[in-house]
């Protein structure tokens, strides 16, 4: 479920949920480098992911310290001027939550089906992986069947068009150029255009009305059309795509085990520091989620 690259395609859809929640957006306003570069915040939630449904227990294990350490040190003001913390239960596991909803609304539009017990047994794994983080059990719907009315509640109550919602979608209208070898200006700028135009389709297309309201986004008849176009080109190219991209998880680990190894796995926050923090020092603000499966 996890594994096809073809969901690549809904990752700024994730991104969207996570920064419209206004304690996980101002955590990424005042604690993330993401507008500077987004594609190193993509590879570190890949790493994340990825080492925690493929890595083995070990690194599973390894990575849930890792992310719920870092966390310790997200916190701030609102701009209400509410205190908030990362670890706060609710907005921690919607950022968990969303991961879900994103896997499976991009495998149902971008590579095909999913049987209703196949979903309940992947939410079923998928909690597990939470409880690693520290997820409370409590703080997400039981049952994959309960998850509609989750997520309908949060959009209604809690998500809102925050900064980090602004930045967000400028950021993927204008990205920089990916650090990857060989990518000049001139092919860059050949790519950006089909990159932004693929990024907004996968990010907007997924959304709900309801959602789409919510942040006040506009999308037309003729973009849901193209969106169509585009899932049906992709669900249709599984014959033909390779099978290391349809299971892309195990060489995505080989890939990036260098940097898995030195800790740079975050989560979707993909903050400006370090799991140990910005400034080296132990966290002394106590962690509001209890402990894993409480």
């Amino acid at each position: 479920m996890a594994s096809d690259v073809r969901l690549m395609a809904g990752a700024g859809y994730a991104l969207m949920l996570q920064v419209s929640h206004p304690v996980v957006g101002a955590g990424v306003s005042e604690h993330s480098n993401f507008r500077a570069d987004p594609w190193g915040r993509l590879l570190r939630t890949l790493d994340f992911t990825t080492s925690m449904v493929y890595g083995g227990p070990g690194l599973a294990w390894e990575t849930g310290r890792r992310v719920r350490g870092m966390h310790k040190h997200i916190k701030g003001e609102l701009p209400s001027g509410e205190p908030y913390h990362s670890l706060e239960p609710e907005a921690y596991a919607w950022v968990h939550a969303t991961l879900a909803d994103s896997i499976v609304r991009s495998h149902i539009r971008f590579v095909g089906p999913v049987l209703q017990p196949d979903l309940e047994a992947f939410w079923v794994e998928w909690r597990r992986v939470g409880r690693l983080l520290g997820v409370r059990d409590r703080d997400l719907p039981e049952r994959w069947d309960e998850f509609p009315t989750y997520f309908d509640r949060m959009v209604r109550e809690r998500l809102e068009p925050t900064e980090s919602v602004t930045d967000v979608l400028e950021a993927l209208a204008a990205p920089p150029p990916p650090a990857v070898r060989g990518m000049s200006e001139g092919l860059w700028q050949a790519l950006r255009l089909p990159a932004a135009r693929g990024a907004k389709l996968g990010t907007v297309g997924l959304m709900t009305p309801a959602l789409r309201g919510k942040l006040g986004l506009a999308w037309s008849r003729a973009e849901h059309l193209e969106l169509r176009a585009v899932a049906a080109a992709s669900r249709g190219s599984a014959p033909v795509l390779p099978s290391s991209l349809r299971n892309f998880g195990p060489s995505y680990l080989r890939w990036r085990r260098e940097a898995i190894a030195r800790g740079e796995v975050a989560s979707g926050l993909g903050t400006k520091f370090g799991v140990s923090g910005g400034n080296g020092r132990p966290a002394s603000t106590p962690e509001p989620a209890a402990t894993a499966g409480e």
